[in-house]
């Protein structure tokens, strides 16, 4: 079968490639389940000297990955170069902190010596989606490879180059033959590879409705998943909050890789003593926003990747404002194949689907509370719960009001993000399990107990 991928700024098709055959996809788990135990024995001194590699490797090829990324999804060049380099700084972070993570640890018990050690589990199959093609990639496969993993790659159908870049950058690192293979197949061959006996546990990041239907094929065979699903995080300006520094963050974290990120702010839910000053700048600050070519520096708005999702998300505005939202910019899609302008609806109340579902694209919604107990409960007031961020002069304030998020990961004063350092996941509909740092590495992982009588 021949898959297409279509360029978002232009329309044209950009690459076209086939889909693997079953002794294709055979070939390559065989490889991954052959090249296991040799990875798996090295010292982590070893595979770190490799990590260290892949990061030299990446940098140095950082322009050509930046040219597939925005050919393939539309990544505004500075945001795809930035994307490479923090792989990079993935890579260099585990090689430099596994030990710190792995080493066994001896708990006292009424044992001779007791301990519990840390033992690779065989391959990881990851599923990625197309909105961060090298960073969601790379954020399971560094921490999963120091730990002595192999992994086998599925990617979104409209980023194979992508993939393949990947393997190119990890072959050149001296990463061996058969530890990472890219699978060019459909969601029915995935789902076949899920059930393969030599695929030990299955990683995604997707929707939600990609998370159910792969969590439940990776259940029905005992196998162990980590899902990074959806979010609808709320963005909280309390009636103290720093303006200048709180527009300026709810520009970047609403339209930064053009509002496609899981964990971009999608509900602005603002104090009403601030709520027309805020609103009022977020819209002069959001109109600023240029869209056009993404590899034109000038350019500050990405297109979406994909002019289906484009409509969708249209659909979805159309039906808010038909239920009473009220457009104060923005609105309507792009002449342009895949775009769509900043956009901010005010008047969100539940009922809609800009309170109700995910919007991913560039689409704000405004809701107004009274004081700091109603904006905590409409924050939690959704499926959802991967994060949120509180804006406030006073820290202990902000903090008070985090603890109270029911969400992976709660930020004061600061977009949120995924830090190499931090556990990064969600609760509720937004998934299971955590990726990034010491609890990252730690997901793929037999935690052994030896007691010595």
């Amino acid at each position: 079968m021949t898959v297409e991928t279509i360029n978002p700024a232009t329309g044209k098709v950009e690459y076209r490639h086939e889909l693997m055959t079953a002794a294709q996809v055979d070939a390559t788990l065989a490889a991954a389940q052959q090249a296991f135990p040799a990875w798996a024995a090295l010292s982590l001194a070893e595979r770190g000297k490799v990590l260290r590699a892949v990061g030299v490797e990446l940098r140095r090829r950082r322009e050509d990955i930046q040219r597939i990324m925005t050919a393939e999804m539309g990544k505004l060049r500075k945001e795809a170069l930035a994307e490479v380099d923090k792989c990079a700084g993935a890579c260099d972070y585990y090689a430099d902190h596994a030990a710190d993570y792995l080493h066994d640890q001896p708990v006292s018990t009424d044992g001779q010596r007791s301990y519990v050690r840390y033992e690779p589990i065989g391959c990881v199959l990851a599923v990625m989606p197309w909105n961060f093609p090298i960073w969601q990639v790379f954020r399971f496969l560094a921490p999963a490879l120091m730990a002595g993993n192999v992994a086998v790659l599925k990617h979104a159908s409209n980023v194979p180059r992508c993939a393949d870049a990947i393997a190119e950058v990890l072959a050149a690192a001296g990463l061996p033959a058969g530890v990472f293979g890219v699978l060019h197949i459909d969601n029915d061959q995935a789902a076949e590879v899920i059930r393969d006996a030599r695929v030990a546990a299955v990683t995604l990041t997707g929707s939600e409705r990609a998370g159910r239907s792969v969590a439940a094929n990776a259940g029905s065979q005992l196998k162990k998943s980590v899902m990074e699903l959806g979010g609808s995080d709320a963005f909280i300006v309390l009636d103290d909050a720093d303006l200048d520094k709180t527009v300026a963050g709810a520009v970047a974290s609403r339209f930064g890789n053009a509002g496609q990120t899981c964990i971009a702010a999608k509900r602005f839910i603002v104090q009403e003593g601030i709520a027309d000053e805020f609103v009022k700048r977020f819209v002069e600050a959001a109109a600023k926003l240029r869209l056009g070519d993404p590899q034109d520096d000038a350019t500050t708005l990405a297109p979406m990747a994909r002019q289906d999702l484009r409509d969708e998300l249209h659909k979805q505005v159309q039906a808010s404002v038909a239920k009473g939202a009220k457009v104060l910019l923005g609105g309507e899609p792009d002449a342009s194949h895949a775009g769509y302008p900043a956009s901010i609806l005010d008047a969100v109340a539940p009922g809609m689907p800009a309170y109700e579902e995910e919007l991913f694209g560039p689409v704000a919604s405004i809701l107004r509370v009274k004081d700091d107990t109603e904006a905590v409960r409409v924050a939690n007031d959704t499926t959802f719960g991967l994060g949120g961020s509180v804006w406030t002069r006073d820290v202990d304030r902000g903090d008070r009001i985090a603890r109270q998020l029911q969400v992976g990961a709660a930020f004061v004063n600061a977009i949120v993000r995924s830090d190499v350092r931090l556990p990064f996941g969600g609760t509720k509909r937004s998934g299971f399990g955590r990726e990034l740092a010491e609890h990252g590495i730690h997901e793929f992982m037999n935690i052994k107990s030896v007691y010595i009588a």
